[in-house]
């Protein structure tokens, strides 16, 4: 029998906002922070101490629905979810539950077998919890994340894959940065995802049960787990067992999933209205001066460069994905019609996301932190596009750039690598090559055609990898052939 998976998303982004949901305090770095320095009676949870939400934070949070097309409800009330764990303080998390802000949006993604839009059932906020630390045998607890706001996303069980999964969390991360509501930082824990997993006989259409993973704090973890627990579940049910609803988390060290507890319901944390806090009346005036700061998103900016510069899907889907790299791109494109020659935007699509990628990815810097300008880009592309220098001098000239910080001409300039032209001083060199090794050559007129690429290699070596590879060959198989005929 063959088995459908069915997931479903919970991801929790906590608010860049200078200060936390209910009380003055600043968000800061929990990762770097001196424990428990940034708390205060409010979001340590002390008796009668009274919450002022941040207006901010709902700004932001109405932001994020109108950009997964949601409709934004006119009222809004915000809840306590009743349970006790360390990290909470009082006992209690402020949330939104019957009447979120954000209702029945959608996120179209790029999944492997084309454009999917995956159902949006609710966006809210709620505060986040305090951190456990785990030293020895003791547990510690830093409040210093307590209380900082925390968006909630929920998707409808719309993902069939774990292809899917990764396509629809990183359209996401890149929406939230778009927006400038999250950094995307997940190694620092501002994202986390949460997987609903249950699996089902193709073709049927009642949902299975469903298990859900808590806390994935990486693509990698998030795609790893999924995967795990969709061929668990399946190997359960051929084996005709029944899969159990419970909380699960994830061994990282052992790639398995490993059940926390009973998945818990909604009674269970005996939700009632907050107390101190009125409910929210959201102005339709409001929200739309909102959807009139919504900027050029990741979909539409995607299917733009597609449009405007031929680019392909993938090309596009990678340049689009951090609004930083396009603004990069974007920026080289229009340099590049300035001059002569004009280049192509996809030359410059295949230097960023080529060669610049992957100096970026060695040296673990974003596209802001380099030293490579756009301008210092196109001037590299066009002295390549000019011949005045081979591609493969280019692409370590850009890496001297990377590292250095130093204009590419100025080392071209300075290292003396314009590539030779002459053709006449070429052939000379070619003639040179092909006298000092008679060996080689016997063996290319005996039908050794591989011997062709050797001389090339040589004739690059001697001209320093000054000389355009493609003539050389032509020069190489010329004087090969002469000496054949003669």
């Amino acid at each position: 029998m063959e088995f459908e998976p069915v997931i479903g998303l919970e991801i929790h982004a906590e608010l860049q906002t200078r200060s936390k949901m209910f009380c003055p305090c600043p968000v800061v770095d929990s990762t770097v922070a001196e424990p428990n320095r940034y708390v205060c009676p409010v979001c340590a949870g002390m008796p009668g101490t009274l919450p002022v939400p941040n207006q901010r934070a709902i700004e932001w949070t109405i932001l994020t629905g109108l950009a997964l097309n949601c409709t934004i409800a006119e009222y809004s009330l915000f809840y306590r979810k009743n349970y006790f764990y360390p990290d909470l303080p009082a006992e209690y998390q402020r949330s939104m539950y019957d009447y979120p802000l954000c209702l029945n949006g959608w996120l179209e993604i790029e999944a492997p077998a084309g454009p999917k839009r995956v159902r949006i059932r609710r966006v809210h906020i709620e505060e986040d919890t305090g951190k456990l630390i785990h030293v020895g045998g003791a547990t510690l607890v830093d409040f210093n994340r307590a209380g900082v706001p925390l968006m909630e996303i929920v998707t409808e069980p719309d993902m069939n894959s774990v292809e899917e999964v990764k396509a629809f969390a990183t359209a996401l991360r890149a929406l939230l940065r778009y927006l400038g509501v999250n950094s995307g930082d997940m190694e620092k824990g501002v994202i986390r995802f949460e997987a609903n997993v249950s699996v089902r006989p193709r073709g049927e259409t009642r949902l299975g049960t469903r298990t859900e993973i808590k806390n994935l704090n990486s693509f990698r973890a998030l795609v790893r787990a999924v995967d795990y627990e969709i061929r668990r579940q399946i190997e359960i049910l051929r084996s005709g067992g029944t899969v159990v609803q419970e909380t699960m988390g994830w061994d990282e060290s052992r790639g398995v999933t490993v059940p926390q507890r009973g998945k818990e319901y909604a009674h269970d944390y005996r939700y009632f209205p907050e107390p101190d806090i009125p409910p929210l009346v959201i102005a339709r005036e409001w929200v739309e001066a909102l959807r009139a700061q919504l900027p050029e998103l990741p979909q539409a900016r995607l299917e733009r460069f597609v449009r405007d510069y031929a680019l392909s899907r993938y090309e596009a889907a990678l340049l689009t994905e951090d609004h930083r790299v396009a603004d990069y791109f974007e920026q080289a494109v229009a340099l590049a019609v300035q001059g002569e020659p004009a280049l192509e935007p996809r030359t410059l699509a295949g230097w960023i996301t080529g060669e610049l990628f992957r100096l970026m990815n060695e040296a673990h810097l974003e596209i802001h932190e380099i030293r490579v300008p756009p301008e210092a880009l196109v001037d590299l592309a066009r002295m390549v596009q000019r011949g005045e220098i081979n591609l493969n001098t280019g692409k370590w000239v850009l890496r001297e750039a990377f590292e250095s910080g130093e204009a590419p001409r100025r080392i071209v300039a300075a290292k003396g690598l314009t590539q030779i032209r002459d053709v006449a001083a070429l052939r000379e060199i070619v003639q040179q090559i092909l006298d000092a090794h008679p060996k080689e050559v016997e063996s290319y007129l005996k039908g050794k055609e591989g011997v062709l690429k050797w001389f090339v290699g040589q004739v690059m070596r001697a001209t320093r990898g000054q000389a355009d590879p493609q003539r050389v060959n032509e020069l190489v198989r010329e004087a090969l052939e002469a000496r054949r005929s003669g």
